[in-house]
Order: structure tokens, then sequence, then C-alpha cells
């Protein structure tokens, strides 16, 4: 797949001696960006090297993931099918800018219902799939297993361990298991959980095999795809201030975090602070037009 060096930017801070640097991994490619690269890298290549010619994964109206898969099918000659979270979008696929991108790489959809869709990780359903499609290669929800971890893995570099903490949005926990993985023994690993509740610490538990890590579970902003006034407005704040694009599911929410940790004194005096752009920029569109709908203000982009 693509090269896959990255760089890390440092922002300039007020009023504090707190360093940060984001490290830009939203850069790596313009479609297949940031932690999906990771996550896909090793899957793609497990996928080739058993011979198997579809990919089918899962995801919802305005999934990164979904928008990932469907353009490396694209690129590495693959046939993807993506499993839709909401029976509603079929007639509505069009309207939607991820799907339609998705489709217009190749990607097939079957619409299911939230309640089918629960069932995304059952045999049963598993099984009915493979005899309505044949053969593929399942990629998890988000992309999560363990090669998956395995390409998170390499999102810190050798002189990343002059930071004391690495804080990264999640999902379902393959990004963040993958930085615990690679992280030094004296540093801490902040999650900053898109969706509410506290399951994830099960899931993560299953890949880390360190225990210098937390979840910071303030930020999610009422639920995963939830949108408020207070972080479009950070969010672009942000973009004018450093220029740097924020996605309001997972990034906007972290950064915005962890400019109120600062502000709260949750760090320590001369910490430096590595944040992990996990890109995630074209769900800005999508949500730009639920807002639109609302009348309420938009993502600068």
């Amino acid at each position: 797949m693509l090269n896959n060096s990255t760089h890390n930017q440092h922002l300039s801070l007020p009023n504090t001696s707190i360093k940060i640097a984001i490290k830009r991994e939203d850069l790596i490619h313009p479609f297949i960006s940031g932690n999906k690269y990771r996550k896909l890298k090793f899957n793609i290549e497990d996928a080739k090297v058993n011979n198997v010619k579809t990919l089918l994964t899962f995801g919802g109206a305005f999934s990164n993931h979904i928008a990932a898969v469907a353009y490396a099918g694209k690129e590495y000659g693959f046939n993807t099918i993506g499993v839709i979270r909401g029976e509603e979008l079929r007639e509505k696929k069009d309207l939607n800018p991820t799907l339609t991108f998705a489709k217009s790489c190749g990607m097939q959809f079957e619409f299911v219902s939230r309640e089918v869709y629960r069932t995304k990780t059952d045999s049963a359903f598993i099984n009915s799939l493979r005899n309505e499609f044949g053969d593929f290669y399942l990629i998890p929800e988000g992309g999560t297993n363990e090669l998956a971890v395995k390409g998170c893995e390499d999102i810190l570099e050798e002189n990343d361990s002059k930071f004391d903490y690495i804080c990264c949005a999640v999902g379902t926990g393959g990004t963040i298991s993958g930085l615990i993985n690679s992280s030094e023994k004296h540093q801490k690993i902040l999650g900053f959980p898109a969706l509410k509740g506290d399951f994830l610490q099960e899931d993560i538990r299953k890949f880390a095999n360190q225990d210098n890590w937390k979840l910071i579970t303030d930020y999610h902003f009422g639920g995963y795809g939830k949108i408020k006034p207070e972080l479009i407005s950070f969010i672009n704040t942000f973009k004018n201030d450093y220029n740097i694009p924020l996605d309001p599911i997972y990034t906007g929410k972290m950064l915005f975090g962890i400019f109120d940790l600062i502000a709260l004194g949750y760090f320590p005096a001369d910490s430096k602070i590595l944040v992990i752009h996990t890109g995630g920029l074209q769900g800005i569109a999508g949500v730009n037009d639920l807002l639109k709908r609302k009348n309420r203000p938009l993502i600068e982009i």
C-alpha cells in the first residue's frame, strides 16, 4: 500500500507550559485516511495471500471505514460489499455523500435494519451473508481485528518516545490498542470514545498488552454522531487557528476534550502531549448536509 510516513505538527498554546503536537495521520491518503490505512494494510495483504477476491464489512451512514474499504477495493482489485446499518438508507443512498462515494468505487450494498445489524458478529448472520454473496474476506465494523491492531502499532515512531501522553479518539478500540502495544512504559495513553458507555474497556483488553491507558468518557457529546453547536464552533476555531481540519465524530470531540482538560489542570506542568489525527474528514460532507436541513452553522472545510 502507500508510503506510511507522517509528520508531527506542533501547536502554539498561549498561557501554558504544556506542549502539544499532532501526528498528521490524516495526510497519509485522501481516501484511505489515517487509522483506516493502518487497519486495512495487513488485512488486504492477508486477503491477497489467501486469494480472496471480495471484501465484506459493516458500517453506518457516514462511515469512514465503509468509504476506505470501498476505495481500497477499487485500488487493489477487490470486489467490496458494505452491510449498511439502517434500511431507510436504501432509498437515500444517492443523497448520502459517503455511500455515493463508496458506490462510485464499486461497492455493493446490503441494507439491514438496526435490529439485524446488532447481530453482525453472529455466525448465523455471517453464514447467511456467505450464502447470499459467496466467499468473502470478513473485515469487522471499524476494521478492528488482530491484523488491524498490528497495523496501528506502526503509528508511533522512535522519536515519539519523548511524549508523556498519547491521545486518540476511540471507536471500536483497534487504534488505541495498537498505540498501547507500541508505547513506552513511561507514557500514558488516553482514549476519547465517540460513543456513550464503558463497554470498550473489555474490547481493548482483548488486544492491549500493557495497562498504561485510560478512557476519558466525558466528551462524546451525547453519543456517536451527535453534534452540538459548541463542538462545531470549536472545530471551526481550531481550523482557523492551526489550519488543521477536524471531523465532528472523532477528532473534533477528542481535541475539544484535550483543550478542556488543559484548562481544568488535568495535565501536569510541562507535559508533552502527542495527539493522533486519525482522519475521518470525508464524513464532514454528510454531517454538513444534516446541519443544513436543521439550519445550523456548518463545519468549514
